[in-house]
């Protein structure tokens, strides 16, 4: 686990230099949502909210996310995508997807639907706590 982490922080910085894994997973989950609020990022991820503050300024500045009132309740601060940041995650999603189909190129199709069912499996887990 600990080379795949390596490695997905390494394809992440290769694919675009200003987006690091942690950014990228929070412009995904911003674009799943249609949008939220630093504090639901950190809990979703369980990190704490200065963490998420940090990433938030980061992406802010770069000009991948702004900052909109709550409709419905104006004393809250909703994170959007920009369009910037909209372009940049398809880029690199575009890019990740090559690269995984790439190095799955070669796997036999048995050898992927079993691991597509090990990583279902995984990702199903009912005792994940969000710390991984």
């Amino acid at each position: 686990m600990t080379i795949f982490a390596r490695r997905a922080r390494a394809s992440a910085g290769r694919m675009h230099p200003e987006l690091s894994l942690v950014s990228y997973t929070l412009l995904s989950h911003l674009e799943e949502q249609g949008g939220c609020r630093a504090t639901d990022l950190a809990a979703h991820y369980a990190l704490d909210k200065s963490t998420v503050s940090r990433q938030v300024a980061a992406l802010e500045r770069a000009g991948l996310i702004e900052r909109r009132l709550d409709p419905e309740d104006h004393r809250v601060q909703v994170l959007h995508l920009t369009e910037a940041g909209r372009e940049i995650l398809a880029q690199v999603t575009v890019s990740r997807r090559a690269a995984f189909r790439a190095r799955l190129a070669d796997w036999p199709e048995e050898d992927l639907v079993r691991f597509a069912a090990y990583l279902e499996r995984y990702n199903a887990d009912p005792g994940e706590t969000g710390a991984d």
